[in-house]
């Protein structure tokens, strides 16, 4: 009985381990691709998005960590990173001194703009190769269905370079 539980699997359990192989997949060559070409992670990139569509380019660094779905102690590495290079910087909060702000330098968007322009354009063609756009509008539906609010969360490639 216990190997009929651990090599039958529903169709569930085969889907969502379908979508964990290619997340695996796109993210490691997206990755790859924007690091070699512009030195940052798509986290770093995720975060100097959200940063630039930010009012005055800046956010809380404890909302920005909820964005970006990373910890206070991973939010803390990955901007001291992006604050040594130049593109990030802290600011204090005049109201609350317990409040530290992340704000996207002038550097930090000059940067984003530049690496925006051929990742956004590698994922339109890694998508755009596999699938037509009525299968992206039924996938992009489909996993909006998964996020705990049932909204999509996503930038328009436009608004980086605003």
């Amino acid at each position: 009985m216990p190997s009929q539980v651990l090599t039958t699997q529903t169709l569930g359990v085969d889907t969502f381990v379908a979508l964990l192989r290619a997340h695996a997949e796109v993210t490691r060559e997206l990755n790859g691709r924007l690091s070699a070409q512009h030195g940052l992670t798509l986290s770093d990139f995720e975060v100097l998005l959200r940063l630039a569509r930010a009012p005055e380019r800046r956010l809380r660094r404890v909302d920005l960590a909820t964005q970006v779905l990373l910890t206070a102690s991973g939010i803390t590495r990955l901007l001291d990173g992006l604050e040594r290079q130049g593109y990030v910087e802290r600011a204090a909060c005049d109201s609350d001194r317990r409040v530290v702000y992340a704000v996207l330098t002038d550097r930090g968007l000059e940067k984003l703009v530049e690496a925006a322009a051929t990742h956004f354009a590698e994922v339109e063609a890694l998508f755009g190769s596999r699938f037509d756009d009525a299968e992206l509008d039924e996938l992009g539906a489909l996993l909006t269905r998964l996020t705990s609010d049932g909204t999509p969360d996503c930038a328009a490639p436009d608004e980086a370079a605003a």
